[in-house]
């Protein structure tokens, strides 16, 4: 149950208004956090609500055209995060793998979707070294944020069941003395 909520903080998190956040959202911690504690076929789920999201967000609020193939690169990030959730973290848990997976995700989608900006975006940036390197440096604020918010996210839906495990364990040992 807990990841379909961070599922749905997550769908949440990109359709309530939040200008300047430059895409600070609950997605890739969510997703990390989906691949490990679901199971693979469950995984249909977040890409339906996200992929509904990614309609809804072009045709209704930016009110632009959609065309499916502006986000197929989206969407496989999508399921490599989940498919990388469920390698990593899924059998063990620990604090650097929790660390790796909230740099591996954003920076896959860092890389990736900008190249693919670069390469099919409508003549955006020049088809040259300088323009592929004009593309990652105008993305650099969001990817700056892509990697707090999903550091902040995975690190709170991971993190606070074993601190909560730990509180519980220190107050049994607790009560177990005063007996």
């Amino acid at each position: 149950m807990p990841a379909y909520l961070l599922l749905l903080v997550a769908v949440l998190s990109r359709l309530l208004p939040h200008a300047g956040w430059l895409n600070f959202t609950a997605v890739g911690g969510a997703l990390l956090y989906f691949g490990a504690r679901r199971s693979w076929r469950e995984m249909l789920a977040p890409m339906a609500a996200l992929m509904a999201t990614d309609y809804l967000l072009t045709a209704f609020v930016y009110h632009y055209s959609f065309q499916w193939t502006s986000y197929v690169t989206t969407w496989a990030w999508y399921l490599a995060v989940m498919v990388l959730g469920h390698i990593l973290l899924s059998a063990k848990t620990t604090f650097a793998r929790v660390a790796a997976g909230s740099l591996l995700g954003p920076t896959a989608f860092f890389v990736v979707s900008n190249y693919a900006v670069w390469v099919g975006g409508m003549n955006m940036y020049p088809q040259n070294l300088g323009g592929l390197a004009a593309c990652y440096v105008a993305a650099l604020p969001f990817y700056g944020n892509d990697l707090l918010s999903t550091a902040l996210v995975a690190g709170l839906a991971f993190g606070v069941p074993v601190l909560l495990r730990r509180m519980n364990s220190a107050n049994e040992a607790v009560a177990g003395m005063g007996r």
